[in-house]
C-alpha cells in the first residue's frame, strides 16, 4: 500500500506528522491526488472497511489544521473518500479525543483496518507517542479490520462504552 500525503502546511511545521512520514520516505508528498486512491476525509458518507484495499492501491492522508478542515475538505480531491471509524487520538495535543487524529495516526489506522499491520507499526514508529495511538486503539482496529459492513459500527461501539453523536 503506497501513503501519499497533501499537505496544506497549515500549522506549526516542527510538529507536523505528514512531513515527517515523508522525512523518512514512509510517504510521498503530492500537490494533487489520482483517482485511484483512498483520500482519508473525515466527512466522508463512507466509512472505511477492511475490503477497500481491493479498489485502491494507496491512500492518502490530508494533512491541515483541525481548525480549517470543514473548509479544506470542501475542496474536491480527486479519489475515492473514506471516513475511519472512531479511533481515540494517542498524540499529546488531542490526547483520548475521539476522532481529534494527527494525519500519522489517521493513515496508520487506515492501512491497519486495510491488513496492513506491520506499516501502520512502522509510520507509528517515527513518533515517541506512536505506541500510545495503537496501545489506545489495539482492540478497536482488530475489530474494525475483520468487519464487513458499516452497519456493524455502531454496536462494536456500545461494547466499547463509546458513545457518539451520529451526524
Amino acid at each position: 500500500m503506497n501513503v501519499q500525503v497533501l499537505m496544506f502546511r497549515q500549522d506549526d511545521p516542527k510538529k507536523c506528522t505528514a512531513a515527517k512520514l515523508v522525512k523518512f520516505n514512509l510517504a510521498k508528498s503530492v500537490t494533487r491526488t489520482n483517482p485511484g486512491t483512498i483520500i482519508l476525509d473525515p466527512f466522508a458518507k463512507q466509512t472505511l472497511l477492511r475490503h477497500d484495499s481491493k479498489i485502491a492501491d494507496s491512500i492518502t492522508g490530508i494533512d491541515c489544521s483541525w481548525n480549517l478542515a470543514e473548509n479544506t475538505f470542501t475542496k474536491r480531491f480527486g479519489g475515492i473518500p473514506r471516513k475511519l471509524p472512531p479511533l481515540l487520538a494517542g498524540n499529546p495535543v488531542n490526547y483520548s479525543k475521539l476522532g481529534k487524529l494527527t494525519t500519522v495516526e489517521a493513515i496508520a489506522g487506515a492501512v491497519f483496518i486495510l491488513g496492513y499491520e506491520d506499516l501502520a507499526h512502522q509510520l507509528l514508529s517515527k513518533f515517541n507517542w506512536g505506541h500510545t495511538f495503537y496501545e489506545l486503539n489495539a482492540d478497536l482496529l482488530q475489530d474494525y479490520s475483520k468487519l464487513e459492513l458499516e452497519e456493524q459500527i455502531p454496536p462494536l461501539l456500545a461494547e466499547y462504552g463509546i458513545v457518539q453523536n451520529i451526524d
